[in-house]
């Protein structure tokens, strides 16, 4: 209880007002409307709490809305999340990093996983990305927040898009609109 004390003073002092979610922002899902259709994500806000409430957050501030999908590689993954567009770009809602939340219960297993990208341990901000494939090597390094529950078949579609060497698509590939889902849905367990 004590570290927990000091974890919050510590987390209030470096500039971020952690504000929870409720229960139903929790269990809603975000749609994320894209140029090739729409995917709609699930969360997992039991395992990770800050990146989950990050990026919901971000989506209610419609920080996402027409941004470009900045980076593909098939049979791998599928990242967006930056308002610059360079894959270098982005902020928490908080306005600066925060810590992973890697869990050895949540693995990047096949396509579909939501995971935060980073540019190291502690880095995460905006940006993340949704697994064409099983990625295991990525497990521990990125935090997984959430899963895809529809539009895989538009996943796998932008998986295919032609890339240039630096693996961004080649023909303009955008996220239009991110929003919370109207209904509410039952969180799975995890098995």
């Amino acid at each position: 209880l004590k570290l927990q004390f000091l974890y919050l003073i510590g987390w209030a002092r470096s500039g971020h007002s952690h504000t929870r979610l409720t229960m139903a922002e929790q269990q809603k899902t975000v749609v994320l409307a894209t140029s090739m259709g729409e995917i709609e994500v699930e969360f997992y806000p039991d395992y990770a709490p800050k990146a989950v409430e990050n990026f919901v957050t971000l989506v209610q501030r419609r920080y996402y809305d027409g941004t470009i999908i900045h980076r593909v590689i098939s049979d791998f993954m599928v990242q967006m999340g930056d308002p610059t567009g360079t894959g270098r770009g982005g902020k928490s809602c908080w306005g600066s990093p925060f810590e992973d939340e890697c869990t050895g219960r949540l693995r990047h297993t096949g396509a579909g996983i939501l995971s935060m990208a980073n540019a190291g341990p502690g880095t995460n901000g905006s940006q993340f990305f949704i697994t064409l494939a099983p990625t295991p090597h990525l497990d521990g390094k990125h935090t997984i927040f959430g899963r895809v529950v529809s539009g895989m078949s538009v996943l796998k579609r932008m998986g295919m898009v032609p890339t240039d060497k630096e693996d961004r698509p080649k023909e303009p590939l955008g996220l239009t609109k991110a929003y919370m889902s109207a209904g509410e849905r039952q969180q799975r367990p995890l098995r």
